[in-house]
């Protein structure tokens, strides 16, 4: 593997003129020009009440966002099919996707467990000045019953119209399946497959560079929409969830990768940090899925493997939005609501986050998750409602951890199957995003190459 993306990267040597031109400017750098940029934005369109200002920083916000979720629909679909059938290519594909899903659940649990401890140590809802009166019903509940009979679709079509990500998940998943028992009979299909998947990457890399901009909008518009008195209201919340996702992200996955994968959790920060950045700023574990998947490949994970791990996870592995988030706010409402939790309720709280993080896959995202947590231990849904306001400053942080662990399980799994590239790893540094696109547009190449028997299987380490 090592050998065979170290020819792909270095194909890309004459491209390095353009690629130097474009990256004066480091992607991190114009990221904090855009966060600064919007604060000032909002600030100024808050204060001086300029309606236009905040308008136009809502509308570029939204386009944003909007492109990106263009893409979620037909980007899962035909990554998780391709990651499916590129399972084929490892030994023990069965092993190392039980295990995979093991670890998504033990950090999961990891994750409820220090968002309960936050929350009962901090009571988050208390002194608030909010009451019940506050709240309102969300736009989109979740429970257990919709999150077991959705996900099922009842035709081929709306789930890509509604972007219902879960049952896109399982159509592809049959899909890919199928095409593992027909064998040669399906590989005109995979072939297309393949294709449609690099299109809509090299249209996605065109969205994540709009990133910059779609960060001024975004930050502006939170900041002139709900100014910094609402942000004062749940200082406490916001904090809290800041400080639960950063000891999961710099405290728990460096922990796993030096004791479980024994390699230096710093060099995995400073390959992943392209991931991690972007994540921060688009709130989309989808959108960073090509970059999340590039990174992951760059820090030693075979490549066939990362393509089925890191599609999984950008799914259904969510730490911050599936676990962290929904712990704390559930003791958050609870308190606004003047109700009791007892230790039974706390057990529930972490059985969902462990059990229901698929729910994440919905188009609301963390919402979907804290109502289904909300209606398993019998709190107000209209609590959800007190939320809303903040989830957009919120969910910068909640998407970076998630990102992370997407790229950390992988990591950890290949390394205690014996296949991670350690080599890999410890040169692994940052790159730049026309570095990432280059590597990612090649690795289609390097695939079919692997499926030709032109490239050997990856060594044990």
């Amino acid at each position: 593997m090592s050998t065979s993306a170290e020819t792909a990267e270095s194909s890309q040597a004459p491209r390095s003129p353009k690629s130097s031109r474009i990256s004066k400017i480091p992607f991190w750098v114009q990221i904090l020009a855009g966060l600064a940029l919007g604060v000032l934005l909002g600030w100024i369109a808050k204060s001086g009440d300029i309606g236009w200002l905040t308008t136009t920083l809502q509308h570029v916000g939204d386009l944003f966002v909007q492109l990106l979720k263009l893409a979620v629909a037909p980007l899962v679909f035909f990554a998780i099919l391709v990651s499916i059938t590129n399972l084929r290519q490892v030994n023990n594909a069965a092993r190392l996707a039980t295990r995979t899903l093991l670890w998504f659940m033990v950090t999961s649990l990891i994750a409820v467990a220090i968002g309960l401890a936050i929350g009962l140590l901090t009571h988050p809802g208390a002194g608030t000045g909010l009451t019940p009166k506050d709240g309102k019903l969300p736009d989109h509940a979740g429970s257990w019953i919709d999150f077991l009979t959705g996900i099922v679709p009842t035709d081929i079509i709306t789930p890509f119209t509604e972007l219902n990500v879960l049952q896109i998940v399982f159509m592809a998943a049959v899909a890919g399946i199928a095409a593992l028992q027909l064998g040669e009979k399906a590989e005109p299909v995979l072939t297309i497959s393949r294709s449609v998947l690099e299109l809509l990457q090299k249209a996605l890399w065109w969205v994540i560079r709009l990133a910059p901009l779609g960060t001024v909008g975004l930050i502006g518009n939170a900041i002139a929409t709900y100014g910094w008195n609402l942000i004062g209201k749940y200082a406490t919340f916001t904090v809290d969830i800041y400080v639960g996702c950063a000891l999961v992200l710099f405290g728990v996955y460096p922990l796993l990768l030096a004791t479980v994968a024994k390699v230096n959790p710093l060099q995995f920060f400073r390959g992943a940090w392209p991931a991690i950045q972007l994540a921060f700023v688009s709130r989309s574990s989808v959108g960073t899925m090509p970059v999340t998947q590039k990174v992951t490949e760059r820090l030693g994970v075979p490549r066939e493997y990362a393509s089925f791990a890191v599609p999984f996870g950008s799914t259904t592995k969510m730490d911050g939005c599936a676990s962290i988030y929904p712990a704390i706010a559930a003791i958050f409402i609870a308190q606004i609501f003047d109700v009791h939790l007892g230790i039974g309720d706390y057990l529930l709280i972490a059985f969902v986050s462990v059990i229901g993080s698929a729910a994440t896959a919905g188009l609301t995202g963390a919402t979907v998750m804290l109502t289904l947590t909300l209606s398993t231990l019998g709190l107000p849904l209209e609590g959800v409602g007190l939320l809303m306001a903040i989830d957009p400053i919120l969910d910068m942080m909640r998407t970076a951890t998630n990102v992370a662990g997407q790229s950390v399980i992988p990591i950890l799994v290949s390394a205690r199957e014996k296949i991670l590239d350690r080599d890999a790893y410890n040169s692994a540094g940052s790159i730049t995003l026309d570095a990432a696109e280059a590597g990612a547009a090649t690795g289609a190449d390097a695939q079919g190459a692997e499926e030709k028997g032109s490239v050997p299987a990856p060594a044990a380490a």
